[in-house]
Order: structure tokens, then sequence, then C-alpha cells
């Protein structure tokens, strides 16, 4: 392999390795903010979002 080869395979290595964290992080802050959302919804706050309640 020359250096140019060697060169381009690390970089693509590099490249590799940083999505597959920002990957990661994403997806382990994403369960965060689902643990996060129950919480709240089981103390009774709910989301805005959310359809309301219908009212007798």
């Amino acid at each position: 392999m020359s250096a140019h080869a060697l060169y381009v395979l690390a970089a693509y290595a590099a490249t590799a390795v940083a999505l597959a964290g920002l990957v990661g992080w994403i997806l382990l802050d994403y369960r965060a903010r689902r643990r996060e959302l129950a919480e709240l919804e089981s103390e009774g706050i709910r989301r805005r979002s959310a359809k309301p309640e219908a009212r007798p």
C-alpha cells in the first residue's frame, strides 16, 4: 500500500469512528429523554402536544 492509500484509509476509519460515536450519543440521549418523559407523565405532567383529555 502506498502512503496515500494509508492516509485515505485512516481518514475513512476516523470518519467512521466519529459517525459511530455521534449515532451512539444520539441513541443514548434519545433513551434518556424517553425515560424522563415517562417519569414526568407518570407524575401527571403532560406534554403540550398531547391531545387534551375529554371532560364530562
